[in-house]
């Protein structure tokens, strides 16, 4: 990913993407055409010198059959995003633009046994359920056996040895003081959570 250096963010702020996140968008080639599906991910951070993701595809998609042959990968995961209206600068005679934070990562994916589906559809399901509290989180102990049994069938357990992390933050730094504090302020007057977020973003990398 071309990253301008302004725009370049610390490797902890992607790990605490990633850890946030846990959506994005996998891609694979299987060496005549580009294959891509958006999924969950889980983040291990501590596992290895980058850390690992295992995510999980249905059998029909193609990726786990062409990732046994070309194991190459790259998985983008989106934080949040804006537009910049020029209206919002302190100087005049500006252009529009976005504002957006995103890692990219990189690096081999492998299937895993199959035994090791429910312990990954387990911890993903606790994860996110988690965010749900006070709610009594849901687990797979809730299936019926049978049931369970042919939703695990049905799909695919992936982990991937991460080898690069690329973060992009862009967030105005390029700016003066003034165009930055203008478009926070054109943020927050926003209905948009996406808006807010990016604007908390900012305002952040404008105190350094």
């Amino acid at each position: 990913m071309y990253v301008n250096n302004a725009f370049r963010a610390t490797l902890d702020d992607a790990k605490a993407l990633l850890l946030d996140r846990g959506f994005g968008t996998l891609i694979a080639h299987d060496g005549w055409t580009l294959h891509a599906s958006h999924l969950p991910f889980l983040y291990s951070p501590d596992d290895g010198p980058l850390g690992r993701l295992t995510f999980h595809v249905a059998k029909p998609n193609p990726l786990h059959r062409i990732f046994a042959i070309h194991s190459d990968a790259l998985l983008i995961c989106q934080g949040p995003d804006a537009y910049i209206s020029p209206d919002w600068y302190a100087n005049e005679d500006q252009v529009p633009t976005w504002n957006y934070v995103t890692v990219h990562v990189s690096g081999t994916v492998r299937v895993l046994d199959a035994s090791q589906t429910r312990a990954h559809v387990d911890a993903l399901s606790a994860k996110f359920e988690a965010r749900l509290a006070p709610k009594k989180p849901w687990t797979t102990a809730k299936m019926t056996p049978r049931r369970l049994e042919a939703m695990l069938q049905a799909i695919v357990p992936l982990e991937m040895t991460i080898e690069r992390i690329e973060p992009s933050w862009k967030l105005g730094q390029q700016k003066d003081q003034g165009d930055r504090k203008g478009a926070i302020a054109g943020l927050r007057a926003q209905p948009s959570e996406s808006a807010r977020r990016i604007a908390d973003l900012m305002e952040r990398a404008l105190r350094g």
